[in-house]
């Protein structure tokens, strides 16, 4: 049976989260007190971040916390059939049995590492989807329509510090490139 669960981000825990987003010099940091703080705040079984290979077509886990090392390395993450994931609808997606659902990929591996339910949340800066926070649940859970929302809102800001960060070390590139050329080409 499929639960309703009971509200977990309020407005109090919304701001510590956008604040953390807004002032963490180390994004590594951040994504993992994210992922960490996620996976407590749900009582879920833990909670990952990957971003999209768009070379590869597959996801790259950047952050996880709660799941194991056998579970993330269980093999690549690929969209075959996009209609359905998060990545490219820009919607959330629940996956409310993870052992009989035809989207997933490695149902077996997720039986054995104990995780029933999904939620995955894309990650986008300027609607363009970079990524997606998934959280893992031991038990069948469904989460309340506004923490859905408020995850949402969260994954675009972190979409945002995603992009700011990339931009930041091209400019830290292109700064050193420029100091490294003859003063004659300056």
């Amino acid at each position: 049976m499929v639960t309703k669960s009971e509200r977990r981000f309020y407005l109090r825990q919304f701001k510590v989260i956008c604040h953390a987003i807004a002032t963490y010099g180390d994004l590594n940091t951040l994504i993992q007190h994210l992922v960490e703080g996620t996976t407590r705040s749900f009582k879920a079984k833990g909670c990952s971040i990957m971003l999209l290979d768009e070379q590869e077509n597959q996801m790259i886990h950047v952050a996880s916390y709660g799941i194991s090392d056998q579970y993330l390395n269980k093999g690549p993450v690929l969209f075959v059939d996009a209609s359905h994931c998060s990545l490219y609808t820009g919607e959330a997606v629940f996956v409310e049995n993870m052992q009989n659902d035809p989207r997933v990929q490695y149902p077996k591996a997720a039986e054995e590492e104990g995780i029933v339910s999904l939620l995955s949340i894309p990650i986008k800066c300027r609607e363009v989807i970079t990524g997606v926070l998934r959280i893992y649940f031991a038990e069948p859970r469904m989460l309340h329509d506004d923490d859905v929302e408020s995850l949402a809102i969260m994954s675009e800001l972190l979409g945002l510090v995603i992009d700011n960060n990339g931009l930041k070390n091209f400019l830290e590139h292109v700064k050193m490139a420029l100091e490294n050329l003859p003063l004659r080409m300056l």
